[in-house]
Order: structure tokens, then C-alpha cells, then sequence
């Protein structure tokens, strides 16, 4: 059982105390969740740039051909060919295809790579990295050791160069590169949970706070909790996982087929291939409801009285000033309307299609 004794603190925690944040548990650590409000914390990344503490995440360096130590087979996207500096976005699988984990790779070197992957997940994940691995010993996990940073908005370009150098502008959209800031190593990457222009920075643990600070010094930026992270992924129809997917469902199930690459050899690929032709018995879908009001975690939905499916994920959207969420329902296409919840207030919702606003990251 967690308790505030228990949850690890990144090296931001003082930072955000003083800050007057609102702190809570989330994956094992104690985090940022809002400072001046949510909603308020999110247009100011859709319109200018927000820092997101993102240290909890967990970060591990592999250093092997990919194909010769395994890792390649540990993930559904071919890793095992990009060119140094690509970064890509796929899963850990288990044999029955459910998900693991989502996590990004970036390649660093002709034998480094960097693997992200979710807090609460870092300690299987290690586990599933020891036993999958041909050789243990070329993994090195740095979750704790090593902070990150989220600068995402349409300013984040200015704010990132004017720290990092001009080199982060010509950086597309997953690419990364390890440079120099402050004088110390780091890894910038083009990547974000935000739908918009944006970087990640990642930097020895010592240096995260000073990091922070210079980008804040030049007064654009501002920061954001997790609260808003989780609104701004939720618009762009990102998923978030122990939430809208997990080891209960496929990449099939949750329409993120294409980041798995049949044409290689991984973890639960014979099941994936059953199920691609067969079909799937339910699959995500993103729902808009017809008012403020929002689908909530767990509530049932409903389709000519029948139930169809659940909630896994919703929240108000400032962007489209309506309800947005995401669950999974057994039959369903675009356009189709259904009922959210039960007892006397139920909510209608119509089926759309992912994102709920536009993305403008590429």
C-alpha cells in the first residue's frame, strides 16, 4: 500500500511545494497535478508553452545490436533498421498479445538505445527486459537517476533553442539528439503527449531544477500538471495506459495497429495475427458527449438499451467545450449515438473519430 512516506519524489518536488502545487500519488511518486488550474494550465500549452515534470517516467539504455540481444523482438515496431536519432513509438506485448506496456525507443547509436516507458510499469518492464534480453547485462536502467522534462506548445521550439542551441530546431517530429545544455549531457527528442509542437529533454537528475528554471527564466513558458497532460493526450485520442490500455487488450482492440510491424518476429505476434483474422470482439472509440457534461471512468454504455461497452477515460475538453472520452464498445461506428451511464441522468454521446482536435505536432 502507498503512502506518502512510500512515493518517490523527482527532483522537482521541492520546486513544485513552493509553487503551491497540488501534489497526489500517481505510479509510485508524488506529482504536480495542477498549480494555477487545469483548464487554465491547458490553453496555455495549446497556445503558447508549458513544462510538464515528467522524471517519473521510467528510462532505460540498452547498448547491443538490437536484433543479436533480443530487443527488437521485445517490440512491435522494427527498431532494428531506423537510422540513429529516429524514435519510435510501440508496445511490449505479452504471448497473448495483451499489452505490456506503450513505450517510445529512440535510437541513440549504432548500439544505444534509449527506451521510455510509463512509471508505474518501470519495475515489470525492467523484468521483462532481463528475462527477454540475450544478454542482461547490456541494460542499464537509469529511472531515478536520470530527470525529464516535457516542454510541449507552439512556443516550445523558441523556449527549448534558447537553452539547447539553434540544433533543436531542425529535430523532426521523432527524432532526438544528445546534446549539451548547461554544460551538461542530454538527450532532446521531438516527441509529446500534447498533440502539439514540443520536446523532451532529458538530463542527468542534478540538473533537472536548473534546466527548469533557465526555461521559465525568459517568461514564456508556464507550468502544467499532470491534470492537464491528461486533458491535452485525452483530446488528441492518446491512450493512457492502466487506463485505455492494458494486458487485457490487443493494439488491435485499442486501433493502434499500426504501430506493430507483422513483418518481424515479436512477443505475441501469432496471437495478434489469430485476432486480426478473426476480428476483434470490441475496440476503443472516442466519444463526444452532447453537452459539458462528461463520460467518467467505469460508467456503462448503451446502445438501443443494450449494453455495448464501458468508459476507460474522459474529461471536459476547453477546446471543443463539450464532454469528450474514450471506452471500449463491442459494435460501433462513426456517427453511432449511445447512451453513457445509468439512473436518472444518463449521458448522450455520439461515436467520433480520433483526434478530437486537430494535431499539429508534425
Amino acid at each position: 500500500m502507498e503512502t506518502e512516506l512510500t512515493l518517490r519524489r523527482t527532483p522537482l518536488y521541492a520546486w513544485h511545494v513552493a509553487a503551491g502545487a497540488k501534489m497526489s500519488p500517481f505510479g509510485g511518486w508524488l506529482m504536480p497535478i495542477q498549480y494555477d488550474g487545469i483548464i487554465a494550465e491547458h490553453l496555455h500549452t495549446r497556445t503558447a508553452v508549458s513544462l510538464f515534470d515528467t522524471c517519473h517516467m521510467g528510462q532505460f539504455v540498452i547498448e547491443a545490436d538490437a536484433v543479436a540481444c533480443g530487443l527488437d523482438r521485445l517490440v512491435t515496431q522494427r527498431i532494428a533498421d531506423a537510422p540513429v536519432g529516429a524514435c519510435r513509438y510501440g508496445f511490449f506485448l505479452n504471448e497473448a498479445g495483451g499489452i505490456l506496456d506503450d513505450l517510445i525507443v529512440c535510437r541513440l547509436g549504432e548500439r544505444r538505445w534509449l527506451l521510455v516507458v510509463n512509471a508505474a510499469t518501470a519495475r515489470r518492464d525492467a523484468a521483462h527486459l532481463m528475462q527477454g534480453l540475450s544478454d542482461p547485462s547490456c541494460l542499464n536502467d537509469l529511472t531515478g537517476e536520470m530527470g525529464k522534462i516535457d516542454v510541449q506548445g507552439p512556443l516550445s521550439a523558441e523556449a527549448v533553442s534558447g537553452i539547447a542551441g539553434a540544433a533543436v530546431r531542425s529535430l523532426r517530429y521523432y527524432e532526438a539528439a544528445e546534446l549539451r545544455i548547461l554544460g551538461a549531457p542530454a538527450v532532446v527528442a521531438r516527441t509529446g503527449y500534447t498533440g502539439e509542437l514540443g520536446y523532451e529533454i532529458l538530463m542527468p537528475s542534478s540538473r533537472t531544477l536548473d534546466v527548469w528554471e533557465r526555461l521559465l527564466a525568459d517568461g514564456r513558458a508556464k507550468p502544467a500538471g499532470l491534470g492537464a497532460r491528461d486533458v491535452l493526450r485525452l483530446e488528441m485520442g492518446y491512450p493512457l495506459y492502466g487506463q485505455d490500455i492494458d494486458e487485457r487488450h490487443t493494439p488491435l482492440e485499442a486501433g493502434l495497429e499500426r504501430f506493430v510491424d507483422f513483418r518481424k518476429e515479436f512477443v505475441g505476434r501469432q496471437a495478434l495475427l489469430c485476432q486480426r483474422s478473426a476480428g476483434t470482439r470490441e475496440r476503443l472509440a472516442c466519444l463526444l458527449s452532447s453537452s459539458r457534461r462528461a463520460p467518467r471512468r467505469g460508467q456503462p454504455v448503451f446502445f438501443n438499451g443494450a449494453r455495448i461497452g464501458s468508459v476507460t477515460s474522459g474529461s471536459f475538453s476547453p477546446a471543443r467545450g463539450a464532454g469528450i472520452g474514450m471506452g471500449y464498445l463491442a459494435r460501433w461506428r462513426k456517427g453511432t449515438v449511445v447512451t453513457v451511464g445509468e439512473g436518472s441522468a444518463p449521458l448522450e454521446a455520439m461515436v467520433v473519430r480520433r483526434p478530437f482536435v486537430e494535431k499539429r505536432a508534425v
